[in-house]
């Protein structure tokens, strides 16, 4: 049986496929007027600079890469204002089976450029791409106080001392200034229970049982570099705050946030998450159900033979 090969139609006129790697980038040139050619770059600035001139001398217009880890970025960064990128997830340009080599990978890609197949992942701006990075670290740093909370509590539960049972909140004034008291090296229950306010529905015995405990000196060292730890990430979180807000200001973004906030259950912090993740023009998306299917929240289809099957 004889094989026969299988030709796309041609919807790009001249492009350029990248396979990109951490020290390596395989670029494939191809389109009208263009011999075919590959060609080997490292992953240094000036590198990516000389690839970026030899597309120019190619009259390249667009450019598909696989969104490779965070590698993709610093390319993206140099070429984004002299050609038109498509960045595609990985899982959608796997080649055929066979032998499988960094030139082949760029060839293919670039073929499927030129024929229209890819669809590129959503992109924003470069301002947009940087409140990204300063939205998602605070919300790093705020697990990771989170996770420092949870510590303290398993420290005093460590040394038997009970507090968490009979307060509601471990970050309120009350607790806080139990804790910090026995950090101290308070051992005098009635000093400690003297913190309680009227409003606590945890009566004075109840709250003095739970404070008896061993508490060590080892413990009391452990929960003053936790409490030390939490201080340092809350600086920083008002640090990102202040950085956030000059970045909204001098990028325009300021009303967008204000506008946004005035939606019913979304706050300050939230309309901030909200542009970082899907910027401010919409004319990104077609219409409201493609930004529902971005975001992941559109149940998929699954149909065959003209049936729907149903999600389990």
């Amino acid at each position: 049986m004889d094989s026969k090969k299988v030709e796309f139609e041609q919807v790009i006129e001249r492009g350029c496929g990248i396979d990109v790697h951490k020290s390596l980038l395989v670029a494939t040139v191809r389109g009208t007027g263009l011999k075919e050619e590959t060609r080997e770059y490292g992953a240094f600035t000036e590198d990516i600079e000389s690839m970026s001139g030899w597309l120019k001398e190619c009259k390249i217009t667009h450019i598909a890469m696989e969104s490779t880890g965070v590698y993709w970025k610093p390319v993206f960064n140099i070429l984004e204002e002299d050609f038109e990128i498509i960045l595609v997830n990985a899982r959608h340009i796997k080649n055929v089976p066979g032998h499988k080599t960094d030139k082949k990978d760029s060839r293919w890609i670039a073929k499927l450029l030129l024929s229209g197949l890819l669809k590129g992942s959503f992109i924003p701006k470069q301002p947009i791409r940087d409140l990204r990075d300063m939205t998602r670290y605070r919300r790093k740093v705020v697990e990771q106080i989170s996770s420092e909370k949870n510590r303290i509590q398993k420290i005093l539960e460590d040394g038997n001392i009970k507090l968490s049972s009979v307060v509601s909140n471990m970050s309120g004034a009350v607790a806080t200034r139990i804790i910090d008291d026995l950090i101290a090296g308070e051992e005098d229950i009635t000093k400690l229970v003297a913190h309680r306010h009227g409003k606590m529905q945890v009566s004075e015995t109840d709250l003095a049982k739970s404070l008896v405990g061993n508490l060590t000196v080892h413990h009391r060292q452990m929960l003053q570099l936790i409490k030390q730890s939490i201080k340092d990430k809350e600086l920083l979180i008002s640090n990102l705050d202040k950085l956030i807000d000059e970045h909204l200001k001098a990028n325009e973004l300021e009303l967008d946030r204000d506008l946004l906030s005035t939606i019913p259950g979304v706050g300050k912090e939230g309309a901030e998450y909200i542009i970082a993740e899907i910027g401010n023009d919409m004319s990104v998306f077609e219409d409201e159900q493609h930004l529902s299917s971005w975001a992941g929240m559109s149940p998929g289809n699954n149909e065959s033979a003209g049936k729907k099957k149903a999600h389990e």
